[in-house]
């Protein structure tokens, strides 16, 4: 008997349209820090978690940005983050195709690099309520994405062996996380990767969005 597939799903710009509020919450940060910084720059780092992106940033562009100052950052950019949750919808096809993963009994949970403080906002455009699902957040592990952190813990709470997950994302810092802790990744398009990008970082195949990936479950997953 085959082993049934279960599914860990990033959450901005996997489940939700969000990426792009993401990048202008963190530019609305940067810049009352008088911290000039392009948004294609952001962008290229969204999916990371929020203390590893300023490093690296930090690092790509010589700034110097000291541990209290990315502190400020990051409560600033949830408090810009928060002011455009009106603006955050589901993307085509996700509220659909978890209700077929539960209806079909395929077990599924979100992981996701931001704070539970953002992570709800999320969860509300869905119409999920956290204590109803398997969530984990950047608040339950020691490292963000590439790190697996969040997609181990995620497959020790749905209980089951993390090389049967599909890690199902839309940046390269998702694919990268999966291939280090044996997941198959999955690429979406949806948060602004290409198919050449997310493949190279590790994606077995990559879809549009949620609702391409749900006509396509047949070519990935093992039902029970």
């Amino acid at each position: 008997m085959r082993p049934q597939t279960s599914f860990i799903f990033d959450l901005d710009g996997t489940l939700t349209d969000s990426v792009y509020q993401n990048v202008t919450a963190w530019k609305e940060a940067l810049d009352s820090e008088n911290i000039p910084l392009a948004m294609w720059r952001i962008h290229r780092k969204i999916g990371m978690s929020g203390g590893l992106m300023l490093k690296t940033l930090s690092r790509e562009t010589g700034l110097d940005i000291t541990d209290e100052q990315a502190d400020r950052l990051s409560k600033k950019h949830a408090e810009a983050y928060k002011a455009m949750r009106s603006q955050i919808m589901p993307l085509p096809g996700a509220i659909e195709l978890l209700s077929m993963l539960t209806s079909e009994r395929l077990r599924w949970s979100i992981a996701t690099s931001g704070g539970i403080e953002t992570a709800e906002i999320n969860l509300k455009a869905l119409g999920l309520e956290v204590n109803q699902i398997n969530l984990i957040t950047r608040d339950d592990v020691q490292y963000g994405k590439p790190d697996p952190d969040l997609f181990l813990a995620a497959a020790r709470k749905m209980d089951v062996p993390i090389e049967n997950c599909l890690v199902i994302g839309d940046a390269v810092w998702d694919m990268l996380a999966a291939r280090r802790c044996k997941a198959t990744g999955i690429g979406l398009l949806s948060g602004g990767y290409d198919t050449g990008e997310l493949e190279r970082a590790g994606a077995l195949r990559v879809y549009e969005d949620p609702l391409s990936l749900s006509l396509h479950l047949d070519e990935i997953a093992s039902r029970p």
